[in-house]
């Protein structure tokens, strides 16, 4: 038996070894509900939803995700989770401090990674990679219902 929450797991992998943010966000917000809304969670959500946004050209929402989600972390111990926290945390402090300035147009966009400071946990990191299916992150969205769908069949019919 783990002591690692097996989405939390899933959300590692997808975050270092795919870089998929919207996974991460799927499996995590999953969670962050489970685990009654915990702001730790939370905040580690929120990161993966900032980096989707900036990724994909929403600098504004990208910002203000990351800048949330500092608020939530910053309170917490450096090393939890397994993970270093703090090295998380100053990345995140860094690209938002980026996208704060005044010409963000030139912020080119990285992906980060979360070191795995715990033995235990990287191991059950290694033997849920080899069952879970790499992702390739693409640009996704959530679907806006049935305009939005209706728009995208038209779409896809003018193509034909």
């Amino acid at each position: 038996m783990s002591i690692y929450e097996p989405l939390y797991i899933d959300y590692l992998i997808y975050f270092n070894r795919d870089q998929d943010y919207f996974e991460c966000h799927e499996v995590l917000e999953e969670l962050w509900l489970e685990r009654n809304r915990d702001s730790l969670y939370k905040g580690l959500l929120q990161i993966a939803v900032g980096l989707y946004h900036f990724r994909n050209g929403n600098l504004r929402g990208g910002t203000m995700m990351l800048q949330s989600s500092l608020d939530l972390l910053e309170p917490y111990p450096a090393t939890i989770l397994g993970i270093d926290l703090g090295a998380l945390v100053r990345d995140v402090q860094g690209i938002v401090k980026q996208l704060s300035q005044s010409d963000v147009q030139s912020v080119t966009y990285r992906d980060l990674s979360i070191r795995i400071v715990d033995k235990v946990l990287e191991q059950e990191i290694s033997r849920r990679s080899l069952e879970l299916k790499p992702n390739i992150p693409q640009r996704r969205s959530p679907t806006r219902g049935r305009i939005y769908e209706e728009k995208m069949k038209a779409m896809d019919q003018s193509k034909s």
